[in-house]
């Protein structure tokens, strides 16, 4: 593992800053680390590596490697991944946890190694055991979603048929430790996290806040006669974007729902009601049914939250990085006609997941989809997130069809990838994630402000309804949570406008579908992943969530081509025909990724996932 050259890093700092007494046998090589528990700066820089270690994207990236999307960027990592290059040689980032997770689990253990001997506050020896337990309280949380992570990424069965997570290690590792350490059991894994969790959320506040009164200090620290000002000082909402209680208690869920699914359930020693009972928590303490935000599917990233974003926080994110203040998204998203990329574009595959605005499915006889027609009454979500033919964006009207249509336009389709284009291949535009008062022309750029969500409170209600629904079917309730499955994924779809118009008028009969699905287990799962999909499409969750659904991975991407009955004419009929893009290449056994190859061939402890 390249932890060692983390160690061989550390080790170089202490000579390096020894080096004035080099000739000398007093306090060799250990002057610096003695010096780090006077200079607290230093040390929390350990504790920021493991922040910096971190695996959230803040762009779209793993979803061109799914039945969502393809990318028009011949160079890309992942197009060649998903079209027959992925091995254990040749696993690119993001998809690849080993290193970097690994690497932040040694930072954070050093941390815990000497958090207690630091002087954070010396003058103050109630201050100092807050920000002990503060800083404590974050190291677990931070440790607990990186071996999440690294379950996601490399957990699998070996040919053994035992089902490993990665090397376990709760301490720092040094110079003389034994690197040749064995993946333990995924169960085991499954363990420490929640051990980290909760340790978390017995040192943390459940949100950093300023509080307005001594009577709302807990009690551990009122026994200490702490005062407001300095328990706001520590744990007040300068904090607000480190892990909280409230983050690991979400991480706990996170980590049961992966351990309760289909392709970890049968040894990860967590089940779906585990599951579900663990999401409840956080949804309780977010107010319940009550606490799904009902503009959450799309405030946070459009346009119209530019207010929101500025003045308070967003009721859909339970956590976020740092918000930009960029156009890096747009350069590359935005249509060629507007001075982007086109990078991302969206499948026919995932178009036509979109129910029609009465809830039925397109394939539906009764839903009434009209083919020539395809994109009038759908699921208000379908232009939420995609641009296609026709559609208004940034005041422009975006043609995607072929010039024969529409006469030579820079937005139209192109599938022809081996020149570099920056046409769409699929006929449809990425529109979800950008700010549309952005600019990307390069003469009059224009910057705006973004919010990258670590969680949303969405996907804990989707999970919610997943591992509801596996334990006790669509509209049980037997733990008293006070909610179902059926109940959030009602909720999720009324919000998104199922069931009304484009006017926002009630539809005859409302949402025709969900009813069909309040006592059928199987299509209620069904709903459930559709709707997950939907809702978090584009933000780089297909990709794992298709893995340990063991769904299909070997879905032909599909576009739309779209020409004019009479070439000539052009009032003449559109003609829609759906068209192969991409074939992809996935195998069964990439169900589970593997452990860098590099990694096997150093370390014989190390037991491969099968078929890689």
């Amino acid at each position: 593992m390249k932890i060692r050259n983390i160690i061989l890093y550390f080790i170089g700092v202490f000579v390096f800053c020894s080096c004035d007494d080099m000739f000398s046998p007093v306090d060799e090589n250990t002057r610096q680390e003695d010096a780090m528990y006077l200079e607290s700066e230093y040390a929390n820089g350990l504790l920021m590596y493991g922040y910096g270690s971190l695996p959230y994207l803040t762009t779209t990236q793993t979803d061109i490697a799914t039945d969502d999307a393809v990318t028009n960027e011949k160079a890309s990592a992942l197009l060649k991944m998903a079209t027959g290059s992925w091995s254990s040689l040749e696993n690119p980032t993001p998809v690849n946890q080993w290193d970097g997770c690994l690497s932040g689990i040694q930072y954070v253990n050093k941390f815990l190694s000497l958090v207690e001997k630091v002087g954070w506050a010396p003058s103050s020896v109630t201050k100092q055991k807050m920000f002990i337990d503060r800083l404590k309280g974050e190291a677990f949380g931070i440790r607990a979603i990186l071996y999440l992570s690294l379950l996601q990424a490399h957990g699998g069965y070996a040919d053994d048929n035992v089902l490993y997570g990665v090397p376990l290690f709760t301490t720092p590792l040094d110079a003389s430790s034994d690197f040749n350490m064995p993946r333990a059991l995924f169960s085991d894994c499954i363990k420490q996290i929640f051990v980290d969790c909760d340790s978390a959320m017995a040192l943390l506040p459940v949100d950093y806040r300023n509080i307005e009164s001594i009577d709302e200090i807990p009690a551990k620290y009122k026994d200490l006669k702490v005062e407001l000002s300095v328990h706001n000082s520590v744990f007040g909402q300068t904090s607000k974007n480190r892990v909280s209680g409230r983050i690991a208690e979400a991480v706990k869920a996170q980590a049961a729902l992966l351990a309760a699914s289909p392709a970890f359930r049968d040894q990860s020693g967590v089940t779906s009601e585990q599951a579900a009972l663990l999401c409840a928590d956080v949804l309780k303490r977010n107010g319940g049914m009550s606490g799904l935000d009902a503009t959450g599917h799309i405030d946070w990233y459009s346009s119209t939250y530019k207010t929101l974003i500025e003045s308070s926080p967003i009721p859909e994110i339970l956590w976020r990085s740092d918000r930009s203040n960029d156009n890096t998204q747009e350069k590359a998203q935005f249509p060629p006609s507007l001075f982007g990329n086109g990078r991302v574009n969206p499948s026919q595959n995932l178009v036509d997941a979109f129910p029609m605005n009465n809830g039925l499915s397109i394939d539906d006889p009764n839903s009434g989809y009209d083919p020539k027609n395809p994109y009038a009454n759908r699921d208000q979500r379908l232009s939420n997130c995609i641009i296609y033919n026709g559609a208004k964006f940034k005041a422009n009207i975006i043609l995607t069809g072929d010039s024969m249509a529409y006469g030579t336009q820079n937005d139209e389709f192109d599938n022809n990838i081996n020149y570099g284009s920056i046409s769409t291949r699929t006929g449809y535009y990425l529109k979800k994630l950008l700010r549309e008062d952005a600019g990307a022309n390069p003469s009059s750029p224009s910057n705006q402000k973004h919010i990258y969500p670590r969680i949303r409170y969405t996907e804990i209600y989707l999970a919610y309804a997943e591992a509801a629904n596996d334990a006790w079917g669509p509209n049980a309730d037997p733990k008293g949570v006070g909610f179902t499955a059926y109940d959030v994924i009602k909720a999720i779809r009324a919000r998104a406008g199922i069931g009304k118009d484009e006017f926002n008028r009630d539809l005859p009969g409302g949402d025709l579908y969900i009813d069909q699905c309040k006592s059928d287990q199987a299509k209620m799962r069904d709903l459930i992943r559709n709707e997950r999909r939907l809702e978090l499409c584009f933000e780089n969750k297909r990709f794992w969530d298709l893995r340990r659904w063991q769904m299909p991975l070997n879905e032909t991407i599909k576009g739309m081509m779209i020409k004019r009955s009479n070439p000539k004419d052009p009032e003449s009929d559109l003609i829609y025909t759906e068209i192969v893009v991409e074939q992809r290449d996935f195998k069964d056994y990439q169900w589970y990724g593997p452990i860098p190859n590099g990694e096997i061939l150093k370390w014989s402890n190390l037991k491969q996932n099968k078929g890689w």
